[in-house]
């Protein structure tokens, strides 16, 4: 019997309602509170208790508070990443973030996408699709990165944008929903 977890890792239908995603999550939400009590002057670099969490970190990476994000273990983040206040990142599948990428506070990375029949929701049926977003990349204030969207190296997303398609490399992109500039 393959477990919920190894069908939300396989990119399959799973319910999030599981036990052993529970525990996850709520192991994410204590590193989380963590990071986000820290004093001040010990946040100038990646926390202790997200480094540990997150898949990968490479060196010089910040996170302002709050942050919050759902499971974490499935979060790689390239060297000298910034991530302003206010970020979401709901990490069902993967989400790769590059080099000396700059994400804007209350901006949303989002995986999960949940059934659109409606006895499958209640069930808490979702399925996760991975978000990569290159290096450079520069994601202005409460921009909206949708489940499956990949961002090419050094695009810029425009604030407020929600971005549902990929997006090519050193382009611009603005709106509801995100178009080219």
């Amino acid at each position: 019997m393959t477990s919920e977890r190894a069908k939300m890792e396989a990119g399959d239908w799973y319910t999030c309602l599981d036990p052993e995603l529970e525990g996850l999550r709520l192991a994410a939400l204590e590193a989380v509170h963590a990071h986000n009590h820290l004093p001040p002057k010990e946040r100038r670099t990646l926390s202790a208790p997200l480094r540990a969490l997150f898949a990968q970190a490479g060196p010089d990476c910040l996170i302002e508070t709050p942050f919050h994000c759902s499971y974490g273990i499935n979060i790689h983040l390239g060297d000298a990443v910034f991530i302003n206040s206010g970020c979401v990142i709901l990490d069902s599948a993967r989400v790769e973030i590059g080099n000396n990428t700059l994400i804007g506070t209350g901006a949303q990375i989002l995986c999960a996408d949940h059934h659109r029949n409606v006895d499958k929701r209640r069930l808490g049926i979702e399925i996760a699709h991975p978000v990569t977003i290159g290096s450079d990349v520069w994601i202005g204030a409460g921009a909206i990165i949708l489940p499956g969207v990949t961002i090419g190296n050094g695009a810029i997303i425009g604030a407020g944008s929600v971005v549902a398609k990929d997006v090519a490399a050193d382009s611009t992109v603005v709106g509801v929903p995100a178009r080219v500039r």
